[in-house]
């Protein structure tokens, strides 16, 4: 089923096309096989490295903490700075939290509202198994 909230229109695509299917199907499995072996104990920056290492040794290309422009009306308004943006498509959140709540989902979707991203993975190492939401920003 199609999950939106009227104020963030990011889709939860759990039931819809997968957009860079095999792509997001090779980044979800670094991220379990890094959950794996490191658990729900550490900080964001220690799953953040592991994450990178997973990355090179899949062979997928990224970019950490790329400077991405945010635009309001055509001006730039500020400078966001993913985790990760996977081979130029998809930005990868990582957290390390109890749960991904609705106030992350809805950060997430006013840092990329202003970019040319359309899909967001954010990953939470904070519980017994990593949680992954696929996110889809659409501006309809």
């Amino acid at each position: 089923m199609e999950n939106i909230t009227d104020k963030t229109r990011m889709i939860t695509d759990d039931n819809t096309k997968y957009i860079f299917e095999n792509l997001t199907y090779n980044v979800i499995g670094a991220l379990y096989e890094v959950h794996k072996e490191l658990g729900s104990v550490h900080k964001e920056i220690i799953y953040h490295k592991a994450i990178a290492i997973e990355l090179v040794e899949k062979g997928i290309s990224f970019v950490e903490e790329k400077p991405v422009d945010v635009r309001y009306k055509g001006k730039k308004v500020g400078v966001y700075r993913p985790d990760f943006i996977i081979d130029d498509k998809v930005i990868l959140e990582v957290k390390v939290a109890p749960a991904i709540t609705k106030a992350m989902r809805d950060q997430v979707y006013y840092y990329v509202k202003g970019t040319s991203y359309k899909l967001v993975l954010l990953a939470n190492f904070g519980t017994s198994k990593v949680e992954i939401k696929r996110l889809i920003y659409t501006d309809k």
